[in-house]
Parts: structure tokens; C-alpha cells; sequence
């Protein structure tokens, strides 16, 4: 059941919830181009042992954009507001691909409120580099953007997708998410998943929030790190598919090396969407890891 919630900052969060309120909670943290609707495959199977939430972001999905974003940090500032508006003490967390530095940032500034972490494809606490790109349009590995409106005119990865946004062109933005994200498996759901994701109104912020995430102890190449990942007490498991064409394996072994305590399951037929590869697989590493 979907809903609304205005926070203490005028934004009002849409949100999904299932199971039954007094289970543990968890809370479902969705990436950039994408929204609370991109958990469905697994929600109703969790919510047989969680209550289960799942917000969307700022600026996606059916939430509000009155503020624009400077940082991921904002986005975790609006998870903290939108869990004290419902009552909600403590959960545990699963961030998908941007999501997964949403919840690090989360769980670095609100340790108290953290039971355990499930970085599912995640972004790495290093962030995500958009590299600039040559005459071919590749990209060229030693030069990263070094400011917003740069990025904002790469011709590959930002302004192709910012203008199938803007134009609503659902065919444009299919033939990416198809090349990107379900290179494993089209699920049959693509043209609503598609949908929600011609929701979104700020790619180009969430872009550059990404490549100036740094929560590690070195530079990015954009900015320097700010060491708060040792501000991160909670247990992690830290998911992988060796196909993912979105996060490349490098991402997943910083994260590794920043939480060596955290499991890893990697996935060797998956792509950037266990959700929809794999469902039965993911759902049962969540259970398991926050069970032990």
C-alpha cells in the first residue's frame, strides 16, 4: 500500500509498507533512477518475517523536489526524518546501488538507529566516477569531471538519460535500462519499471552526489575522503553479480576492503538487478544475514 508523509523539512515522502507493524523493521532504500515500486519483486516474501518500508527518495518516484540536493547525505538526513515521523526507532537496511551510500551515510551519522546493512550492488563508499570521454565516446579512466555542469554534458552516461526524462520518452529510457540493468533477465514488468523511473527530477544532482561521496580515508580523484565509513558499527553483507554492467567489480572490493568484518555474496549470473535475476536468492540472503 502506497503513501504519503510530510517530513520537518516540507518534503513529503512517498512510501511503501507490508507485514504487520512490531516486526523487526527494514527499510528498503531504492537507487538513483528508480523508486520504492523497483522493490516489489521481493517486498511481499520479506514481509512475511519484517515490516517492511520503502521510501522514495527525494526528487524520485512520487516524493517531492522542493529542495534541491547537494550531497547523499541530504538524501540519509531525509531516511532519518522519514523513520522518526513513523515511529520507527531502529531498522535494518537494504541500499540498492545509490542506495546502498544513502544507508552508509545513515548508518555513520545514526549508529543508534542501525541494526544491520545489506549493500545490494552498491555504489562505493569512494562514490561513482563519471569519467570524461574521448572522440570514440569512451571513457577515459584518468580524467574524471571535476565540476557539475561538466558531468551534466557527458554524452554517454548523464545527458542521453536527462533527456529521455524530460521528454518522457519511455522507449529511449527502455533501450538504456535494457543495456544497463537487464542485460541478465527482462523481467515482464520493464515498461512499469521503466515508468517509474521517467519519474525522477534530478539525475544530473544525484549524479554529482555520487561522485562527490567520499566516505573513506583517500582522495576520489573529485574530493577528499572524510573518513566516516569508520563511523559505521553496524554488521554488512555486501552483494555482487558478476554481469553487473553498472557497478563494476572494483566498487565491490572497496567496500570490502573498507568493512573487512562484512559477508560477501557474490552472484555469478547476476546483473545490477538481483531483485529481478535473482529474487529467491536475495531474498534468502536477507533473511539469513539478519537472522544470525
Amino acid at each position: 500500500m502506497k503513501q504519503t508523509i510530510r517530513l520537518p523539512n516540507q518534503e513529503t515522502y512517498a512510501y511503501r509498507t507490508e507485514g504487520r507493524p512490531g516486526n523487526p523493521v527494514l527499510c528498503l532504500v531504492h537507487g538513483n533512477m528508480s523508486s520504492s515500486f523497483h522493490f516489489q519483486p521481493i517486498m511481499s516474501e520479506l514481509a512475511r518475517d519484517f515490516y517492511v518500508v520503502a521510501p522514495d527518495l527525494r526528487g524520485l518516484g512520487d516524493s517531492t523536489y522542493h529542495t534541491p540536493i547537494d550531497s547523499l547525505h541530504d538524501l540519509a538526513g531525509d531516511l532519518k526524518r522519514f523513520l522518526d515521523a513513523l515511529g520507527l526507532a531502529k531498522a535494518s537496511f537494504v541500499g540498492w546501488s545509490t542506495g546502498g551510500g544513502v544507508v552508509l551515510s545513515f548508518a555513520a551519522r545514526y549508529p543508534e538507529a542501525t541494526d544491520a546493512i545489506v549493500l545490494m550492488e552498491s555504489a562505493s563508499v569512494r562514490g561513482y566516477p563519471v569519467y570524461r570521454k574521448d572522440a570514440r565516446l569512451q571513457p577515459i579512466p584518468t580524467e574524471l569531471y571535476q565540476d557539475k555542469a561538466s558531468m551534466a554534458a557527458d554524452p554517454v552516461q548523464v545527458a542521453p538519460v536527462v533527456r529521455a526524462m524530460e521528454t518522457k520518452d519511455h522507449e529511449a529510457l527502455k533501450r538504456i535500462w535494457l543495456a544497463t540493468v537487464y542485460n541478465v533477465h527482462v523481467p515482464k514488468a520493464v515498461d512499469a519499471f521503466v515508468e517509474e523511473s521517467l519519474k525522477q527530477r534530478n539525475l544530473v544532482d544525484i549524479d554529482w552526489a555520487l561522485m562527490t561521496f567520499n566516505m573513506s580515508d583517500s582522495h576520489n580523484g573529485v574530493v577528499p575522503g572524510d573518513g566516516t565509513a569508520r563511523a559505521v558499527q553496524a554488521p554488512i553483507l555486501i552483494t555482487w553479480g558478476r554481469k553487473d554492467l553498472v557497478l563494476p567489480e572494483f566498487m565491490f572490493q572497496q567496500n570490502g576492503e573498507a568493512f573487512p568484518e562484512a559477508e560477501r555474496l557474490i552472484l555469478d549470473h547476476g546483473s545490477h538487478s538481483p531483485l529481478t535475476d535473482e529474487p529467491d536468492t536475495i531474498i534468502h540472503a536477507i533473511r539469513d544475514f539478519l537472522r544470525a
